[in-house]
């Protein structure tokens, strides 16, 4: 389970959870689709995706219908090594292959928003800490954006946008600042566990405002080293 932006995200604008998800394809959308390098290195699993159901995360809220979540994984396609905490304590997010990692931009723009204010918090895998911390969403809900993405960036594709985010970034690791312009690759922050988010991961959307209350969500997909273009699926380990 992980717990990301989008997820807590209905409860934030309406104050109830949000409805059921319209199950729509990505594939429905693909022509409109902004694409994306992968914006990391190394290998990392995917997870709600937006090839298996749109809205991916549960909400079109904040412009996440078409969010996407990457773990950094090892070879045996874990997050981290088993460990006794991990059956039923909290875990420190140092632990997670991930924590730390580079997160490079996936595509060239100009950064409209850099956030570096959040703390990372413990990871929880254990279903005895994800039950209390599912619990206190709503009051991360009401603390807005910044509470439920953690540390992000954001990068406009053009003047206008679309608007590219990427969110649960490491506290202090932002490299980047409002104005300045980017290339494909370019280091922004590190990979870390801050906001709505129960371990350590990035997650990528594409919106057509900042104005976060209003924005919708836009399609996306990505660009592999053999230059195929693809909406990666659920559960799949991409490689970059």
């Amino acid at each position: 389970m992980r717990i990301s932006w989008g997820a807590a995200a209905g409860r934030a604008v309406t104050g109830r959870p949000a409805p059921g998800p319209r199950r729509r394809t990505a594939a429905a959308s693909s022509a409109d689709a902004v694409v994306l390098d992968l914006p990391f290195r190394g290998s990392w699993r995917v997870e709600n995706s937006p090839a298996r159901r749109v809205p991916s995360h549960g909400t079109e809220a904040f412009g996440s219908s078409h969010a996407i979540d990457f773990v950094a994984v090892d070879a045996g396609g874990r997050s981290a090594p088993r460990t006794w905490r991990g059956l039923a304590a909290a875990e420190p997010p140092e632990l997670f292959r991930g924590f730390g990692a580079p997160i490079l931009a996936p595509v060239t723009g100009t950064v409209v928003l850099a956030h570096d204010e959040e703390p990372d918090h413990e990871a929880r895998r254990s279903p005895l800490t994800l039950v209390p911390y599912m619990l206190g969403q709503a009051g991360r809900a009401r603390g807005g954006v910044a509470a439920l993405a953690g540390n992000h960036v954001v990068v406009a594709v053009g003047p206008g946008g679309p608007f590219v985010v990427l969110a649960h970034l490491r506290h202090g690791s932002v490299q980047v600042r409002p104005g300045q312009r980017l290339r494909v690759g370019a280091v922004l922050a590190e990979c870390g566990n801050s906001g709505n988010s129960t371990q350590p991961h990035v997650h990528v959307q594409v919106s057509d405002s900042t104005d976060w209350h209003r924005a919708h969500g836009v399609p996306l997909a990505f660009r592999d080293r053999t230059g195929r273009t693809w909406v990666p699926a659920e559960s799949e380990v991409v490689r970059a």
